[in-house]
């Protein structure tokens, strides 16, 4: 739960800091752990995207945005889960002077995502990333619903909206999507007819204990990490 305190880095990819971690204690190589974080991001993205797809086609909004990010992604899948796309390009990247002195950084990252992009593994995460996001998507019901709006608040286009804003959030790529992603929501609630400070507050609170509560426990995570295994130290990874 360590890399929760990087939540607020753009697009997560802070949370990079486990794979460093999980160096210290086994010394296994970054470059073999850090795609773990690359493809825990996708399927973060797939799950967004499925449920973002059926609100957008549910409720007519925001079609093309979700559409052309889902191809990107399903693009970028298809690219690194076949080694016959994959592997003329690695091949590429040999010829560059600075990428080919990493050379076997680089085939340890390709080879850990290629197993974990393989059909039976990639299912399985993207269930349990969305079993996860469904949750959060139910958090912001729970909180909509106790807020005295005059509007038809549903748990699907709850989880419409909230998908969607995160989407648009880390697409942006600020720092967890700050600005982007609030301005989302609010601007959802006021167009489906709630007033502007109910829907600002209940942004608020959603973020609050999404957000900001992952990086407390991440707070406290490093904090109880550093307590049991000793301050983590920055070193470049050796060759």
């Amino acid at each position: 739960m360590s890399g929760l305190v990087m939540s607020v880095t753009p697009g997560k990819m802070g949370e990079l800091l486990k794979a460093y971690l999980v160096k210290e204690l086994t010394d296994t190589p970054i470059s073999k752990t850090a795609p773990i974080i690359f493809v825990e991001r996708i399927t973060d993205f797939v799950s967004l995207m499925l449920i973002a797809l059926a609100g957008a086609y549910y409720y007519n909004y925001g079609r093309a945005v979700v559409l052309s990010i889902s191809v990107f992604f399903f693009i970028l899948i298809v690219f690194l889960s076949n080694r016959r796309l994959a592997l003329p390009v690695l091949k590429l990247l040999e010829k560059n002077s600075f990428l080919g002195k990493h050379l076997s950084k680089i085939h340890n990252a390709y080879e850990s995502s290629y197993q974990m992009l393989q059909p039976v593994p990639l299912i399985k995460m993207t269930l349990v990333s969305l079993a996860s996001w469904f949750f959060e998507c139910l958090g912001y019901y729970i909180i909509l619903i106790n807020f005295p709006f005059k509007i038809n608040i549903t748990l699907l286009w709850s989880a419409f909206s909230y998908c969607f804003a995160t989407i648009v959030g880390a697409v942006s790529m600020l720092p967890g999507g700050l600005g982007v992603t609030e301005g989302s929501l609010t601007f959802m609630l006021i167009q489906k007819g709630a007033t502007a400070q109910y829907a600002v507050a209940s942004t608020f609170i959603i973020r609050v204990v999404t957000l900001w509560f992952a990086v407390l426990v991440g707070v406290i995570s490093v904090s109880a990490y550093q307590r049991r295994f000793g301050k983590i130290s920055f070193e470049p990874e050796r060759s």
